[in-house]
């Protein structure tokens, strides 16, 4: 599919007989309305005064030296306007590529643009001791689309993910599990309870109370946390923690975090992701504070005020505390001290993609600017992508307060929407399951990733699950569409076959041969939306083709051709899905 986009733009470039301009130096893009055409470039427009002619004539001529060519898979070229040229793919071009989909099935759409190029991706980061909460879904979706669809450009992709399990967040939660100790489950407990009590341990010690006026002796256990927090202990827990020098702590500090660890394994395996690498602060801290140190000397790094800082406002940014007045490493030292540990020690990537939210911009940007002085191959290979936040119809959610929106309770709450919607169409127990899973977390990724990486999102739940329109189960509803009547047709012992050419191309045909140019894009600017919003096209496209057309019929010589187009279709749209990370069910 994409040759033919290098033909044109080499035909162009050798009709305009200028050796300045390269093919890559030609853009032709898809014209919005069918109508005109299927490639569409503005090339004359572009060069025609430099080649002192109007532009009107030079269209004229490119679209000539192309109608000379007779290139096969072109079937004519129009001017159009004040010289833009419109491409018309020829059928015999459309029926190859419908039979290119269903030959290639699964690796349809890939390409080797990234071949033996070695990609780190870090994404999700959530912190032991704390909630997994909608920003981290936000992030965990975006990276693990990521992931597949570099890895479908050929790369050899490695998934990592970063977690906070030392730091003022852990002192709050241990200093709470001590208040609370006598209500601590045993180790025979269900992980829900378990994960409950880290939850209720982690807002006592963050003297957030909202959700914990139920407890025993609410206002005993408060006033014990405060004074507790006055008399500097949460500090002393803090430094606890970094020596692993109190019995009692480490006690409480390894089961909250095996506890997190494990739950947060729970949520990975329901949204579809496995990570090559796990780091953790601890690991990173020693180091970055190392690193640091070391570039005290030679002015990178400054003391202030007993701590260690970065300069930003050298090069336009803003100060940056690398190490604090206790000399413990901050979040920026650490993630110094990661950055050469990930590379060093356990994958020696060309490319390091860290995803986080876009409040931490700023602070990313006064990281890199610090990479790139103390390790300049490293800051060069790293890239950072920021999401915005996922927010419900009541606004923000934040994790410092008792009023936690988890991604567990979104994803819970979801599949009930989704389980009520289902519940009169009669599948048996264990196809009701998988639908309800794979159609309820397909709704939350597919809400994400439809919109644009950087921009902020109101989850709307009704909107979400919708079996019509701008939605996730809509794209898997069509795949199961198309899934059954291509097993309609196994019954009726029709094959799919590309071979005849149909007289009348479809816009479903104009559609599919995209894809492979869509999933390029979505690879070359980090942005899956492209492949969610070509997705959505298709499917109503397919969804139209198939109100008007009897697919399966004995009697019509093109039904193997249109079960040929559904075929292609649906291996179309379960390599899209997939490259979200959204599971298609094969019924529906």
């Amino acid at each position: 599919m994409i040759m033919i986009q290098e033909k044109l733009k080499n035909t162009i470039q050798e009709a305009l007989k200028m050796p300045s301009i390269t093919a890559d130096d030609i853009h032709l893009e898809h014209p919005t309305d069918l109508n005109f055409g299927d490639y569409s470039s503005n090339a004359a427009l572009a060069y025609a005064k430099e080649l002192k002619t109007k532009p009107i004539d030079l269209a004229e001529k490119i679209a000539e030296e192309i109608r000379k060519r007779e290139i096969k898979e072109i079937e004519k070229a129009e001017v159009a306007g004040a010289g833009f040229i419109n491409f018309f793919l020829s059928k015999e071009f459309f029926a190859e590529s419908v039979g290119e989909a269903i030959t290639e099935g699964d690796s349809f759409g890939a390409n080797e643009s990234l071949k033996g190029r070695k990609v780190m991706i870090e994404y999700t980061d959530p912190n032991p001791f704390k909630e997994f909460h909608i920003g981290h879904l936000m992030s965990n979706t975006i990276g693990e689309s990521l992931s597949r669809i570099i890895g479908f450009h050929g790369a050899e992709v490695k998934r990592a993910c970063y977690q906070g399990d030392v730091g003022l967040h852990v002192a709050k939660a241990v200093l709470g599990m001590k208040t609370l100790r006598d209500l601590m489950p045993d180790d025979k407990a269900m992980l829900t309870n378990k994960v409950k009590f880290l939850a209720m341990s982690y807002s006592l010690g963050s003297s957030s109370f909202s959700s914990l006026s139920g407890i025993d002796d609410f206002k005993r256990r408060v006033d014990e946390i405060n004074k507790a927090i006055e008399s500097g202990e949460l500090e002393v827990i803090n430094k606890k923690i970094y020596d692993r020098n109190d019995d009692e702590i480490n006690k409480l500090y390894d089961w909250g975090k095996d506890v997190s660890l494990k739950h947060f394994g729970e949520i990975y395996k329901k949204l579809g992701t496995e990570f090559d690498f796990i780091f953790f602060e601890r690991e990173t801290g020693d180091f970055g504070k190392k690193i640091v140190e070391e570039n005290l000397k030679n002015g990178v790094f400054e003391k202030s005020d007993g701590a260690i800082v970065f300069k930003g406002e050298k090069y336009g940014l803003h100060t940056r505390v690398f190490i604090n007045s206790e000399g413990l490493p901050t979040y920026e030292a650490k993630e110094l001290g990661l950055a050469k540990i990930k590379y060093d020690e356990h994958y020696q990537y060309d490319v390091s993609i860290v995803v986080t939210g876009n409040e931490i911009n700023d602070y990313f940007k006064v990281l890199l600017k610090a990479m790139e002085i103390v390790f300049p191959d490293l800051a060069e290979k790293t890239k950072h992508i920021s999401h915005g936040m996922l927010r419900l119809p009541s606004g923000k959610m934040s994790s410092r307060t008792g009023d936690v929106i988890t991604a567990e309770s979104l994803m819970t709450d979801t599949q009930k929407l989704v389980e009520e919607k289902i519940k009169d169409r009669n599948y048996n127990e264990e196809m009701e399951k998988e639908i309800i899973e794979k159609v309820s977390i397909g709704a939350i990724k597919y809400s994400i990733l439809k919109h644009t990486t950087g921009s902020d999102i109101v989850y709307d739940f009704d909107k979400s699950i919708s079996f019509e329109g701008d939605s996730g189960p809509y794209l898997q509803y069509s795949y199961a569409r198309a899934k059954s009547v291509l097993e309609k047709a196994k019954g009726e012992g029709i094959k799919a076959s590309a071979k005849k050419v149909v007289t009348e191309t479809s816009e479903l045909e104009r559609l599919l041969y995209r894809f492979p140019e869509i999933v390029e894009r979505a690879g070359k600017e980090y942005s899956p939306h492209y492949i969610a919003s070509y997705l959505i096209e298709l499917a109503g496209s397919f969804n139209s083709f198939y109100a008007k057309h009897k697919i399966v019929d004995t009697n019509d010589e093109i039904s193997p051709y249109k079960v040929a187009l559904t075929a292609s279709f649906a291996a179309t749209m379960k390599n899209g899905l997939n490259l979200l990370g959204i599971q298609v069910p094969e019924r529906m």
